[in-house]
């Protein structure tokens, strides 16, 4: 069987302040991050090619989406309620991915600009930031009969981010996963015969990348209350580091912080931008059958 070549757009969702501040510190952007996943995940039989957009940065303009097969999106520092034209660049292209019927996955950033665009509402959680690991997300009805979660746990752990909840979701949305933190874990987003796949959680983070990450939020994460004491946090990322060098030789670390194969094994961190890749590919040799 010939190997079919696929072409996915990945959005890095960030504004250039943002990823200059990630280049400060060693880490990767998240274009990059999302290119090197998606890149993990097709079958044996397909061969995925990206390209990175910026879509907040000045004079934006979306190009020609007819020439993928696929729109994954990173998340964003950003509020999808923020009047910034960032934002509004980045609503506009997810419009357009619906329109042009190219199907898209995101994270975080992701799901929310996915629903925003076709009526959801957003809102500062009220029990404020969830930061590190995400735990108990519990699969739904629907999430667990939905090809996104295929080979997925029904209750796991997963890398999170965020401020901001699901308040309102129209019915052409679907609820797959939930947790106490937020309702809303996991979108299916469809219109015009199309569904956008997203995630409220991080499947591209490691757990080097997120110590990482918290080095570069000292005084946001103090004053957010998640550490004490600049000490604490810094023990917090170092050991969180060691665990990434040396996962075997970390049991006592793990015990601590209940770390489990959810985060630290990527066959599963990975599972829905993997299902998410294969569905791509299935529906462009479909489409190629077809043509």
């Amino acid at each position: 069987m010939a190997m079919s070549r696929v072409r996915i757009l990945v959005v890095d969702s960030y504004a250039k302040a943002s990823r200059d501040g990630f280049l400060d510190f060693n880490m990767p952007l998240a274009g990059h991050l999302y290119s090197d996943m998606i890149k993990r995940c097709p079958p044996a039989n397909a061969q995925v090619e990206t390209d990175i957009v910026y879509p907040a940065d000045p004079g934006f303009v979306t190009p020609d989406l007819k020439q993928y097969d696929g729109v994954a999106w990173s998340g964003s520092s950003f509020s999808v309620y923020a009047d910034d034209l960032g934002v509004k660049q980045q609503i506009e292209m997810a419009k357009k991915c619906f329109e042009e019927k190219v199907p898209s996955f995101g994270s975080c950033w992701g799901l929310q600009i996915a629903a925003y665009a076709v009526g959801g509402h957003f809102e500062l959680n009220p029990l404020g930031r969830e930061f590190g690991i995400g735990r108990k997300m519990s699969l739904t009805p629907e999430g667990r009969g939905h090809p996104l979660f295929t080979g997925k746990k029904s209750t796991f752990d997963a890398f999170i981010s965020h401020s901001d909840h699901v308040v309102y979701i129209p019915r052409t949305c679907l609820n797959l996963a939930g947790n106490d933190h937020s309702s809303v874990q996991a979108l299916s987003v469809r219109k015009n015969s199309t569904e956008f796949w997203a995630v409220q959680y991080h499947p591209e983070y490691t757990i080097d990348y997120v110590a990482k990450m918290t080095l570069s939020r000292v005084d946001r994460l103090l004053k957010l209350g998640f550490f004490k004491t600049e000490h604490a946090l810094r023990q917090f990322a170092e050991e969180w580091e060691e665990i990434a060098r040396d996962p075997a030789g970390s049991q006592d670390l793990k015990w601590k912080y209940g770390i489990d194969a959810d985060v630290l094994d990527d066959d599963l961190r990975e599972v829905e931008p993997a299902n998410w890749v294969r569905y791509v590919c299935e529906q462009a040799a479909f489409k190629g059958l077809c043509g």
